[in-house]
Parts: C-alpha cells; sequence; structure tokens
C-alpha cells in the first residue's frame, strides 16, 4: 500500500475517552483511551485508503494546521 500521513486531532469526550479526527479524510473515530483512539486513527485512516485505492480514487491531501492565539 501507499504511504500516507494524515493530521490527527485528539478531543476529550464528555462521556469519558477521546475523539480522533482526521480532517482530511473527514472521519472521526473513538477509543476509551488516548491509546486506543490512536489506534483507531491509524485503522480509520489506513481503512479509509484502502477503499479508495480499491475504487482507484486519488488519497486526499493533507491540510494545513496552525496554532492561533487569541486574548480573553
Amino acid at each position: 500500500m501507499d504511504t500516507a500521513t494524515y493530521t490527527v486531532i485528539y478531543e476529550l469526550a464528555e462521556e469519558g475517552g477521546y475523539y480522533a479526527h482526521i480532517p482530511a479524510l473527514e472521519v472521526t473515530t473513538e477509543g476509551e483511551t488516548l491509546e486506543e483512539a490512536k489506534e483507531m486513527a491509524r485503522d480509520a485512516i489506513e481503512s479509509t485508503l484502502a477503499c479508495l485505492k480499491e475504487l482507484d480514487l486519488p488519497f486526499p491531501q493533507e491540510v494545513a494546521s496552525e496554532r492561533v492565539g487569541a486574548g480573553a
């Protein structure tokens, strides 16, 4: 399989656990622990790319990200 790297954003879920957002793929998954959320993110990326490859579709390009501060 081709190799691709994507940004994953982890967020605490209100009900416990973590969400893992992969913006470039428009995918969100979750795990009970941060480690599990990381594993689920990797699985989601691999599954999505495998489906795209099977359908002979291009892999999405990574999105740009930056941290922006704001005064309170």
